[in-house]
């Protein structure tokens, strides 16, 4: 009976895992402003770590 429904199973499981991983991210969402922030942030120490090489 398996054999006969697994892409019908393994469909199923693929809608669950994707509406899981949406559902995940929607609740999970960092702001534009602190995503800005943390780039420019690792761009300064990448500057300063080079800086200090040189």
């Amino acid at each position: 009976m398996l054999a006969k429904y697994w892409k019908r199973i393994g469909l199923v499981i693929l809608v669950i895992a994707c509406l899981f991983n949406i559902t995940f991210k929607l609740v999970h969402k960092t702001s534009l402003k602190q995503e800005l922030e943390t780039s420019g942030q690792y761009i300064l120490d990448q500057e300063q770590a080079a800086n200090e090489v040189n």
